[in-house]
């Protein structure tokens, strides 16, 4: 799938698990990680990232995360950018 238009792909990954004490980001088992999707935008991400946070609100120590790994991809990229 492609994005059209003249908008910058800025991809984004959401992922999620559960952490072995709410004071540090150390997974309990890497295997169970939920890898929800990537994503073109932040704004998509963070729909994404929403859902997914609010199925899981009765569990404290589960926890969803945006990547911004046009960053990554591109680590010349201004930081201003989501």
């Amino acid at each position: 799938m492609t994005e059209s238009g003249d908008k910058k792909q800025l991809l984004h990954l959401v992922f999620g698990g559960e952490l072995e004490t709410l004071d540090d980001v150390q997974f309990r088992d890497l295997k169970d990680l939920d890898i929800v999707g990537i994503f073109p935008d932040y704004a998509t991400a963070l729909t994404a990232w929403k859902s997914k946070a609010q199925q899981t609100v009765d569990n404290a120590h589960m926890r969803y995360f945006i990547v911004h790994m046009h960053r990554l991809l591109d680590p010349q990229e201004k930081a201003g950018g989501n």
